[in-house]
């Protein structure tokens, strides 16, 4: 079965690529193609001018070393003193930089869980890079040069709403660690959803190829401006087959935007309200030709959206004037928004027109009391919160839920090995209702020979038995 694969992992600057003598021509004169009849021209100016703006970046962390004899006694005594318990893991992927002081954007899951980060330049000079900032929800991260006293060349934002299929497009990167490579090809697609990278799932999709070593390398047009992060692939065997993704421009530029005015975490407008896809079932009970658009399934009182008039039942067909196929274009388009502002919110309510303004603010936070469980149970290795607004938009919740809710699972846990997950909402533990964190603590350290649990995934109840 083809898989969906995260293009991460190796080194990512690149070189020059396609290159070829116009007929007739002696020493060539190079310039970006300007019409069909002049593609056997030269992408070289182009990846001249990019080059310099992508780095490699090469991030390090610390792993447990996860080997089962560890664990006897015997063994240890005898073989184990010799065996680190920890030891280091490296990575390899590519960033851009976006602002002449230094500011790099890579893929979050090319520095995540780093202890340390280092950037190497076109021209082979190293820096230690600083994290200011990381976004798991986009898969984005922003890096900082450190002890650089200089301006950098940087790579120029494209509208990526305005790529059409078709356009032609370079990606960069150094795939499987071959070296530094250029390939071209074209947009096979735009507003990729559904595709299951990130939490905003809007991508566009490229032939050019991309391989493992590409993560966080620019997909650049012929213009040499940035229209994406190159971030995953769809692939059979590892390896390109024409299918590969890049987060959108515009996405970036706004946790970019957020790094630069000083914030560790992206603030984005909230809606407030839990959207639903359209069925086919669904769109012909509504009376529509096609399923399209975003149902409006529940809202948050005193919400955005609630306090815009939108009511649970309406159908949202465009933000803006753009139209809206489905909940995760909404997504996308409405986490592009500046706060601050409003946004015009085209609805379907019982078969008519009518429309909303929505207040694009950030959503309300309150104090988050996390946990991790340490003590001899089930739950030992997981780590709970209580649920808020912010973490259930965080997590992709019902905006409406509350409760506790496992946020982070160590792998190789106890948690990890009964398959509790990140985002599954602990209901109840021994026929009490958990309300808050310190609930399962102290349940969790009062031990018992046999656990019963309820949780709460995807809006279905699990109960299980797990004995103590």
């Amino acid at each position: 079965m083809p898989q969906l694969r995260i293009a991460a992992t190796l080194a990512g600057a690149f070189a020059l690529g396609l290159a070829a003598l116009a007929p007739g021509a002696g020493a060539q004169q190079r310039r970006v193609p300007s019409s069909v009849a002049e593609l056997q021209l030269s992408f070289a100016p182009v990846v001249k001018r990019v080059a310099p703006a992508v780095v490699n970046v090469y991030a390090a962390r610390v792993v447990e070393n996860r080997n089962p004899f560890l664990d006897d006694p015997i063994f240890r005594q005898f073989f184990g003193a010799g065996i680190p318990r920890k030891q280091v893991e490296r990575s390899l992927g590519s960033g851009v930089i976006v602002d002449p002081r230094g500011l790099i954007v890579t893929n979050y899951h090319v520095i995540e869980g780093a202890s340390q980060v280092k950037v190497a330049l076109a021209d082979k000079r190293e820096f230690d890079a600083k994290i200011v900032l990381k976004d798991h929800r986009s898969d984005l991260a922003v890096l900082r040069i450190e002890g650089a006293h200089e301006r950098f060349s940087t790579l120029e934002f494209a509208n990526s709403d305005a790529l059409e299929v078709g356009d032609l497009v370079l990606a960069i990167g150094d795939p499987f660690g071959v070296g530094q490579t250029v390939t071209q090809g074209i947009v096979s697609a735009v507003a990729r959803t559904q595709v299951g990278i990130s939490d905003y799932q809007f991508f566009i999709q490229t032939d050019a190829a991309i391989n493992p070593g590409n993560s966080g390398g620019p997909l650049v047009d012929i213009n040499g401006r940035l229209v994406g992060i190159n971030t995953a692939i769809y692939s059979r065997s590892g390896g390109s087959q024409g299918i590969g993704f890049a987060i959108p421009a515009n996405m970036v530029r706004v946790v970019v935007a957020s790094a630069e005015g000083g914030s560790t975490t992206v603030k984005r407008p909230w809606l407030g309200a839990k959207l639903q896809e359209v069925t086919p079932g669904i769109a012909e009970s509504l009376g529509l030709a096609r399923p399209t658009g975003a149902l409006v399934a529940s809202l948050v009182p005193g919400s955005p959206a609630a306090r815009a008039g939108i009511k649970t039942g309406d159908l949202i067909v465009s933000i803006d004037g753009t139209p809206v196929d489905d909940p995760d274009a909404f997504d996308y388009r409405f986490a592009t928004k500046a706060l601050g502002g409003d946004a015009r919110v085209g609805l379907l309510r019982q078969g008519k027109p009518a429309a909303a303004t929505v207040a694009l603010q950030s959503i309300p936070d309150t104090p988050r009391e996390e946990i991790e469980i340490s003590s001899n149970s089930p739950f030992r290795g997981a780590t709970v919160a209580n649920l808020s607004p912010a973490l259930a938009d965080e997590l992709r919740l019902d905006p409406q839920t509350r409760g506790v809710v496992i946020v982070r699972v160590t792998e190789g846990s106890a948690a990890s090995t009964i398959g509790f997950q990140k985002g599954d909402i602990v209901v109840s533990v021994n026929h009490q209702k958990m309300v808050r964190p310190s609930d399962l603590a102290r349940i969790a350290r009062a031990g018992s020979r046999l656990w019963r649990i309820t949780i709460s995934r995807g809006g279905q109840q699990i109960s299980m038995m797990v004995s103590g």
